[in-house]
């Protein structure tokens, strides 16, 4: 259904430092600067980013484009993942979510090996980070449904689409913006690999997609996942992905009805 695309090791020019112990490397591709995602798990995180890709297509989201790939030495196969294109040019700089949140509270955990658990992490103070940003580009927002027009309206789509694939990985260096010489833009949705139940064992999955025990079926399985996004910095739990999504959609109510509708949509067609 998807194409895969080889990419060279020996055409790594830099390690991404971010992320996690995974060998995620730069390299160019004629003259888009690419990143190689390995999939070294065997969790399925290659085919969890593809499809939420896809997902973010059909409701129109601003996102990273990813596809799938394979990895070779030469002609030697080393393994599976997925590549993608930045989506901040020599023209434009990837500010992190801690780091905006750390740039309004001095505050805010400044420790950037710190991802999850973070209660500061709220509702409140993202929205508020959100609301001070543009929109994505013209070139991210061909795609969104009328009526969603500030960066706010864009990151309700976002927080529904983790409720929708069951995403808990949307930390604070998991959203962000991008600057360029004129103003602070929200990036475009990027690295959903955690999504989708892609660690489950392929047993589990057939047995939730079939099981009539209600408790263990997906939409049971879906409402039980974890955000990265907490109601208050006192609580010890963060709020699950439907939470989140109610409680971002209170700061934008259109665009919570809107992205709700075209999730729906998406669902029945």
């Amino acid at each position: 259904m998807f194409p895969l695309y080889p990419v060279d090791a020996r055409s790594a020019e830099a390690l991404e430092p971010l992320g996690q112990a995974k060998k995620n490397f730069w390299y160019h591709d004629d003259q888009r600067l690419m990143l190689f995602k390995p999939e070294e798990r065997g969790t399925g995180e290659d085919w969890a980013e593809k499809i939420s890709c896809h997902l973010c297509e059909l409701l129109g989201l601003p996102h990273v484009q990813y596809e799938l790939a394979e990895l070779f030495d030469g002609s030697q196969y080393i393994q599976p993942g997925v590549i993608c294109e930045t989506c901040s040019p020599a023209s434009l700089s990837l500010v992190l979510g801690n780091q905006l949140l750390l740039a309004r509270d001095p505050k805010y955990p400044s420790d950037d090996s710190l991802k999850y658990k973070v209660r500061e992490h709220t509702v409140q103070s993202v929205a508020e980070a959100v609301m001070e940003l543009a929109p994505p580009s013209a070139v991210w927002m061909v795609n969104v449904p009328a009526g969603i027009e500030t960066a706010i309206d864009v990151f309700v789509g976002y927080v529904m689409l983790d409720a929708w694939a069951a995403n808990q990985d949307r930390h604070h260096q998991n959203w962000a913006a991008l600057r360029d010489d004129e103003k602070l833009r929200l990036a475009p949705t990027f690295d959903h690999g955690a999504a989708l139940a892609r660690n489950m064992p392929e047993v589990e999955r057939h047995e939730r997609l079939t099981t009539k025990d209600r408790n263990r079926q997906i939409a049971a399985f879906a409402e039980r996942a974890s955000s990265a996004f907490y109601a208050v910095p006192t609580d010890s739990k963060p709020l699950k992905t439907f939470e989140a999504f109610a409680a971002f959609a209170k700061h934008a109510p259109d665009a919570g009805r809107i992205w709700l509708d075209g999730c729906i949509t998406a669902f029945l067609f």
